[in-house]
């Protein structure tokens, strides 16, 4: 599996929860978390999944162990279809509907670095929360202009997962890469994986020459999709070029440009003409890139104030309603903020 997926669990019943925690708990020791932050962690897991059953009595937990600005970062989700509910009261202690304690989304947010919940009555329920190896600051990075949050699952059934995306950031520009290998398991991650290295070394800067770099590199593959997208923080412009079915799209307020891709396969046939397609960049635009294995027909006027919430709230919103569950899928979700 790569560093950038998450594990996804489909949780239907108590009987699979001490599995998944199980889990989780022997991940956060292999990754040399301390003993005192895997047990909030593990509280933090068994409220999430307590809540699930109780409440709504099925869901589904996805969770990554990633390397983020110099130390461990623990994310997970908890997704459900259920009735929804008064984020705002039910944060707050003592507030339940199952004659509990209520406790469980203020521990939530109590034991988290950072935590958000999003709910639609008759929809369900978001919740994101992440948690920090070492909480004290030790990387502060100067001014962020994109920021992003990508959630990566592997088809079910597989540990490879044939998605994979890449950033790169510099004070003048953010380059974005999103691709999927063809077909799905390991040959199809050899693919992707041999792009990102591809895409990391790449000095060009247009996205189409960068394109042509990575086709160049991953001949001996089965060949893959993708789509760059650079963002230019000074000349406050973007530039997107894809090849295949990547699904690309800005969103400005509640009107979105959906960004057409060339025909071909990236490392088998190249289309012999590329152009970038430039857009002018908005203050509080949202790029949304995602792989065939999310259904493409979204509507973000259906999803209330979600503009408000944190990139991971509304990629997990999406993956929710749209990913098609047979194949890898993944979403990304970024914000620019120049």
């Amino acid at each position: 599996m790569g560093k950038n997926t998450f594990t996804s669990h489909r949780i239907e019943d108590r009987s699979y929860v001490a599995f998944v925690k199980r889990e989780i708990h022997e991940k956060l020791i292999l990754e040399n978390f301390k003993t005192s932050k895997i047990a909030e962690i593990d509280i933090l897991v068994a409220e999430l999944t307590s809540n699930l059953i109780k409440h709504v009595g099925s869901g589904e937990l996805l969770y990554r162990l990633s390397w983020q600005e110099e130390r461990h970062v623990f994310e997970i989700f908890c997704l459900d279809k259920g009735v929804g509910m008064n984020v705002p009261q039910m944060m707050r202690d003592g507030i339940s509907t199952t004659k509990t304690l209520g406790q469980g989304l203020g521990a939530i947010q109590r034991l988290s670095d950072f935590s958000q919940v999003y709910s639609i009555p008759g929809w369900g329920t978001v919740v994101y929360a992440r948690v920090l190896s070492v909480s004290d600051p030790i990387y502060r990075p100067g001014k962020v202009f994109f920021e992003e949050a990508v959630i990566e699952v592997p088809k079910l059934g597989e540990i490879a997962c044939g998605d994979g995306y890449s950033i790169k950031k510099s004070a003048e520009e953010t380059h974005i890469f999103l691709g999927d290998g063809l077909g799905h398991g390991i040959y199809a991650q050899e693919a992707v994986q041999a792009a990102i290295r591809s895409f990391q070394q790449c000095t060009d800067v247009q996205p189409a020459d960068i394109l042509r770099c990575i086709h160049n590199d991953v001949k001996k593959t089965r060949g893959l999709v993708g789509t760059v997208a650079r963002l230019q923080h000074t000349k406050k412009s973007w530039q997107i070029c894809g090849v295949g079915n990547i699904h690309t799209r800005v969103y400005e307020g509640l009107s979105s440009k959906i960004f057409m891709s060339y025909n071909g396969i990236i490392g088998l046939n190249l289309p012999n003409t590329l152009h970038n397609h430039p857009m002018e960049v908005q203050q509080n635009q949202f790029l949304m890139m995602a792989s065939d294995g999310l259904s493409t027909r979204w509507d973000l006027n259906r999803y209330p104030t979600i503009f408000k919430s944190n990139t991971a709230i509304i990629a997990a919103a999406l993956y929710k309603d749209f990913c098609r569950g047979h194949d890898d899928a993944t979403i990304l979700v970024g914000k620019v903020t120049l």
